[in-house]
C-alpha cells in the first residue's frame, strides 16, 4: 500500500533539518530554524496537491484535503509538531538504516562504544526482520515528531493518488514549539475548522491515548544568609541545607524513576545554589486532578513549615499550571477513539490504550474545543541518542490515517 522507500526517504529528509526549540525564548517560534522545515513542508504540500496551504506568522502550517464525497461528513484533522526536544542535540542528525534487524545488539557509535541493545531496550525484539532507523549516537533522531509529519504527508499524498478511497474534508496542521509546551498556544481552532482531530505523536505501534497527566511547574526559591563560617554560629542560614530539607520532605517514592502507569510524581530537574540563595525547579504530574492539587498543596505546606521553623519567610514557591488531563474532554465524544480502535483492528494492529505519561498538543487543543486523542507515530526512546524507529511502524501509522478518513466517510454515509 505505502511505498517503503518513499516513506524512508521522506522521513530522513525531515530529520536532517535541525528544528530544536528553545524553552528560554518566548518568541514564536522559539528558534528561527523551525522555519526551515516549515517552508520545506509548505512547498511539499503544494507539490502533492493539497489545498489552502498556509504558513502563518507564528510558524503554524495548515492545509486542506477536500472531500470527494457527495454527502456531508464531519471535517477531521491530523496534527504533528515540527520542533525537536532541547533536552538533547538535534544538530547534524545522521540517521543510520539497519535492514532486516535480527534482534542483536546494534553498535550505533563504535568510537564512543554506544550500543542499542535489546538486553536494555526490550522493545527492540518486537521488530525482528524489520528496517530500523537509528541515530549515530551523537544526537537524537527526531522521530518525535517528524515521524508524525512523515505519516500525515504520506497519507495525504496517498489519498490524492487514490481518489477511489472515499473521504470527507481533512485538515492538517504542523505546529512549532510543542517540546517546550507552547505548541497549542497560538493554534487557531476556529480557522482549523475540524470537528475533531488526532495528534500523530505517540510511540510504539498500536498506542492510542486519550488520557494524559495534569501538569504544573514549580520554582522554589530559598533565601539564606552568608556569614564568615568561623563566626557563623547562630547567624548563618545555609540555603543549600534548607533545600536538602525541602527535598527530603517530599515522598521519596513519588519520583519518575519509581513510578509507572497512573502514578504521578515530583521531578526535580534543576538545582542551582549557594549559601545565600538556592533555586529548585520541579515539574508536578498526576492523572487524577484531586491528587494533582494535593501535590501542589504539599509544596506550599513544606515551604510554610520550614518558614515557621526559621520564624521568617526564607522559602518561596511559585507554581504554574501547564496543561490538564484531556480525558475530561474526550470521554463525552468517545466515538472518535472507537473509530481509531476499529481501524487498527481492521489492519491487524492490536490497540494499546493507555494513559500518556506526559503531555501532548492534543491536551491543550482538547481544552480549546478541539477534541484530540493521540495515535502512535512509531518511535522509541525519544529525546536521546538511543532513539530509533521501525520503518514498518511508520507505514502502519500512515495506513491508520488513511483508514480513519475512510471509516468516517462510511460511518456518516
Amino acid at each position: 500500500m505505502i511505498d517503503k522507500q518513499q516513506i524512508t526517504n521522506r522521513f530522513i529528509s525531515y530529520v536532517v533539518v535541525d528544528t530544536t526549540s528553545d524553552p528560554e525564548n518566548p518568541s514564536f517560534p522559539s528558534t528561527e530554524k523551525q522555519w526551515n522545515l516549515a517552508k520545506l513542508l509548505e512547498k511539499e504540500l503544494c507539490e502533492i496537491g493539497m489545498e489552502d496551504v498556509e504558513l502563518d506568522e507564528n510558524c503554524y502550517l495548515m492545509a486542506t484535503l477536500p472531500s470527494n464525497l457527495e454527502y456531508q461528513v464531519p471535517t477531521i484533522g491530523f496534527i504533528s509538531h515540527i520542533d525537536t526536544s532541547p533536552d538533547f542535540s538535534g544538530t547534524n542528525v545522521n540517521p543510520q538504516i539497519i535492514e532486516n534487524y535480527q534482534g542483536n545488539d546494534i553498535i550505533i557509535n563504535e568510537a564512543e562504544k554506544i550500543i542499542l541493545s535489546p538486553s536494555y531496550f526490550e522493545d527492540l525484539i518486537l521488530y525482528k526482520g524489520q528496517t530500523l532507523i537509528t541515530t549515530d549516537g551523537t544526537t537524537l533522531l527526531g522521530a518525535d515528531d517528524k515521524a508524525g509529519i512523515t505519516e500525515i504527508v504520506s497519507a495525504m499524498e496517498y489519498l490524492i493518488h487514490h481518489p477511489e478511497i472515499k473521504h470527507g474534508k481533512i485538515r492538517i496542521c504542523f505546529t512549532p514549539d510543542e517540546e517546550v509546551g507552547k505548541g497549542a498556544h497560538l493554534f487557531d481552532v476556529e480557522k482549523f475548522g475540524a470537528e475533531w482531530a488526532y495528534t500523530m505523536d505517540g510511540s510504539q505501534i498500536g498506542e492510542l491515548e486519550y488520557e494524559n497527566f495534569n501538569a504544573a511547574s514549580a520554582i522554589v526559591t530559598i533565601k539564606g544568609k552568608m556569614v564568615h563560617p568561623g563566626y557563623a554560629k547562630g547567624k548563618m542560614i545555609n540555603s543549600l541545607l534548607i533545600a536538602h530539607d525541602f527535598i527530603s520532605s517530599l515522598p521519596n517514592n513519588e519520583i519518575p524513576e519509581k513510578t509507572a502507569g497512573y502514578e504521578g510524581f515530583f521531578h526535580l530537574h534543576d538545582m542551582k545554589g549557594s549559601v545565600e540563595e538556592t533555586t529548585l525547579e520541579f515539574i508536578i504530574r498526576d492523572h487524577d486532578f484531586d491528587i494533582f492539587e494535593e501535590k501542589k498543596y504539599l509544596l506550599q505546606k513544606i515551604a510554610f513549615d520550614i518558614n515557621e521553623q526559621y520564624e521568617h519567610d526564607c522559602v518561596f514557591v511559585q507554581i504554574k499550571n501547564q496543561y490538564f488531563n484531556m480525558k475530561k474532554k474526550i470521554t463525552p465524544v468517545m466515538h472518535i477513539v472507537d473509530i481509531v480502535e476499529e481501524v487498527m483492528k481492521d489492519i491487524g494492529i492490536e490497540p494499546i490504550i493507555k494513559p500518556i505519561r506526559g503531555g501532548t498538543d492534543g491536551s491543550q487543543l482538547s481544552f480549546k474545543g478541539l477534541p484530540c486523542p493521540n495515535i502512535f507515530a512509531g518511535g522509541h526512546n525519544f529525546h536521546g541518542k538511543y532513539e530509533y524507529i521501525p520503518v514498518e511502524s511508520m507505514i502502519k501509522a500512515t495506513e491508520v490515517i488513511v483508514g480513519i478518513a475512510q471509516k468516517v466517510a462510511e460511518k456518516y454515509a
